[in-house]
């Protein structure tokens, strides 16, 4: 393992989030009240941080070319290690700027020293959380010395320089995805988007120009102009203010789902937010490369993605199924009837949603069970490979699907041959077994983070500990019962909170960038 080639890399991540930060600074000083003040006791500390770390490693590295010529274990090493850094200097606006409780609230005798070790804890699961894009969130009146017994909105009510600060981080972690994969994790099976290139047999990333960087270029291009042209369409066509135009399309497009209070979509209570919204998650959901064709030109060549027609018919058919579970079934155990129209906007909203951003246009945990198991499935499935979205993703479910169908075959007819294909183009073994290591590993780490849980948290029902697990596994955000959209994860306990960024963290880098990195091969020797 070659530390120089691990640190450059780490360094110059580092050193990325100074920018941001000095922009949310700006922003703060110039448009809040005492916004300088503030900016100088949140900020600085953060950016001046992140400069003298990020500074270092990249001093410390004896070859300054050694990025380009990096191997596959310092890729591992460089990716799974720089998401623990970003995160620290992204948590500390949250602990000095008073969203959880922190040394200022100390200093002013508002707190103890365990409260403000707990608010470091809540700021560390607060951006773990943003830059994995999950979204689930602890700021709560249990957490929060903002949120006083006077305060209706909690998240609301803290300082929009946090909030426009929380929203970056997802949008940043997003982009994350891309670029790393691209530029860092290329040459590397199992990771990021370098997965959605080696096991997708259609128009892989490799393929869209002449090398990764001009590739990097054009999808950092499309997330930006996507990005940009949602926040135009919520402000004037949805009617959203410009500050809350900004934030959730910052939230939407590397599918976050953080809002700017309590109530979130369901707020605004509008159809024409909800249809934009929709439209970009779906975006969301979809292989970048296909995107790419699209916008090239080359739209046909697109809708022949075979994983891209087997997301589009699961989506359909389950939206189908929820919106009649919805009108026949009602809500609250039946209770509460639901007009045909109404079903239908709130399912496949929330169809969309649950493999993308996490948003909610309604409370889904008064859904009837059978769409809530729905929801469940969703979960699981997730989007497209090479997307911003969650969960396993259709390709591995796709290739798992094809495989059980194989030997099933050969059961029958034990001497032939059959190849799995996609995109009418064979799949080699190797990558069928890549697979198969994310897919048995991911129900391995379910289990074990479920049997956990439910340990430390013995007063939930089986139905939370579950979809605790897949929601943080999958960074979907929301889940169900008592962690649904109406709620927060503040009453998890220290040790649950610990493992849940551990999850978190687990399911973005895809699993097995983890497990390759403890492997004890990977540390030994220098090739």
């Amino acid at each position: 393992m070659r530390w120089d080639v691990v640190g450059l890399v780490l360094g110059w991540t580092i050193r990325l989030i100074a920018l941001p930060l000095l922009v949310v600074a700006t922003y703060s000083s110039y448009l809040e009240a005492e916004g300088v003040e503030y900016a100088a006791k949140t900020y600085l500390p953060s950016f001046a941080l992140a400069l003298i770390i990020g500074q270092s490693l990249v001093s410390l590295a004896r070859n300054r070319d050694a990025a380009n010529r990096v191997r596959d274990r310092e890729a591992f090493a460089s990716v799974a290690l720089g998401w623990i850094p970003v995160v620290a200097v992204g948590a500390l606006p949250y602990w000095l700027g008073g969203m959880f409780y922190g040394p200022l609230e100390l200093m002013a005798g508002e707190a103890t020293f365990l409260e403000i070790l707990r608010g470091l804890l809540h700021s560390w699961f607060e951006s773990m959380s943003g830059f994995t894009t999950t979204g689930a969130s602890v700021i709560d009146p249990l957490t929060s010395p903002v949120c006083t017994e006077l305060v209706d909105d909690c998240i609301g009510s803290q300082n929009r320089s946090l909030i426009l600060w929380r929203s970056m981080t997802q949008w940043l972690g997003g982009m994350g995805v891309i670029m790393l994969g691209l530029l860092i994790l290329s040459r590397v099976l199992g990771g990021g988007m370098s997965l959605a290139r080696a096991e997708l047999t259609g128009p892989s990333l490799s393929r869209l120009g002449p090398t990764l960087q001009w590739t990097a270029r054009r999808l950092w291009m499309i997330y930006v102009v996507l990005t940009v042209l949602e926040m135009g369409l919520l402000h004037f066509l949805g009617g959203m203010g410009v500050f809350d135009a900004v934030n959730y399309s910052l939230t939407t497009m590397p599918s976050g789902g953080f809002g700017t209070s309590d109530g979130g979509i369901m707020g605004f209570e509008s159809a024409r937010i909800e249809v934009i919204l929709m439209v970009f998650m779906l975006l969301t959901c979809i292989n970048f490369s296909l995107l790419h064709l699209v916008l090239a030109g080359r739209s046909k060549d697109a809708l022949k993605d075979e994983e891209l027609r087997t997301y589009l018919l699961i989506l359909f058919v389950a939206w189908l199924a929820m919106a009649f579970n919805l009108y026949r079934a009602g809500t609250n155990g039946g209770t509460e009837e639901m007009a045909p129209l109404v079903a239908i906007r709130q399912a496949l909203f929330q169809a969309i949603s649950i493999s993308s951003t996490g948003y909610s246009s309604a409370d889904f945990t008064t859904w009837p069970v059978f769409s809530q198991f729905v929801l469940l499935l969703l979960m699981i499935i997730g989007a497209s490979a090479g997307s911003t979205g969650g969960g396993l993703k259709v390709l591995r479910i796709r290739i798992a699907f094809e495989l059980a169908k194989r030997e099933v075959l050969k059961i029958i007819q034990p001497r032939q041959v059959i190849a799995i294909r996609f995109n009418q183009q064979v799949i080699e073994e190797r990558k069928i077994w890549i697979v198969l290591g994310m897919l048995s590993s991911w129900m391995v780490l379910v289990t074990a983070s479920m049997l956990a849980i439910s340990f430390l948290e013995p007063s939930l029902e089986m139905t939370d500990v579950l979809s605790i697990s897949i929601s943080l596994l999958g960074n979907t955000g929301p889940a169900l019962g008592a962690f649904g959209p109406t709620g927060t994860w503040a009453t998890l306990s220290e040790p649950s909170m610990i493992i849940a960024t551990m999850l978190m963290w687990l399911g973005r880098l895809e699993l097995l960038t983890v497990l390759v990195l403890l492997h004890p091969r990977t540390w030994s020797g220098s090739k």
